[in-house]
């Protein structure tokens, strides 16, 4: 979960990547940062599983990835649950950059002084939407760099339709 201090209060942002590319698979954005928004993420993530796929699902030590509501919805579809030790943070390192780039993309540098925390959450969930379809990242395929959407990528390699 990442935070966004708005003039106006807070917004919160649950996203699942996926390692392979750093594809956003599911998020969800909220007022708070309790368990509804991280089981909320999860349970969107889960409607995107293709057959008998059981991804790893790396994560910090926070509480709401440790509570017995977040352990019984990994345990009822086979995903198994990674965590480092306290005081490391490797399982979470995706997360960790992809939150550096958005802020300093999306969030640091404007000025947020009268939004409301609903059409900030609106403007986010557009910019989430977006990240996989628009945005250009940096791929290194046979030796050499490439740059294209990550969807672009899937459907060359032919794991998109």
């Amino acid at each position: 979960i990442t935070e966004f201090a708005l003039p106006e209060g807070k917004v919160y942002l649950s996203p699942l990547l996926d390692c392979f590319d750093g594809k956003v698979t599911a998020w969800t954005i909220g007022c708070s940062p309790n368990a509804e928004l991280v089981n909320k993420m999860l349970d969107n993530a889960i409607k995107h599983i293709k057959g008998n796929a059981k991804p790893i699902i790396h994560s910090d030590r926070g509480c709401h990835y440790r509570w017995p509501g977040w352990k019984a919805i990994c345990g009822r579809h086979g995903l198994a649950r990674s965590m480092s030790r306290k005081g490391t943070s490797p399982d979470n390192a995706a997360c960790e950059g992809f939150f550096g780039n958005l802020k300093n993309e999306f969030f640091h540098g404007r000025d947020w002084s009268g939004w409301t925390a609903e059409a900030f959450m609106e403007l986010l969930d557009g910019w989430m939407a977006a990240y996989s379809t628009v945005r250009l990242k940096a791929f290194r395929e046979g030796g050499r760099t490439v740059y294209d959407t990550i969807d672009n990528r899937r459907r060359r390699l032919g794991l998109a339709a």
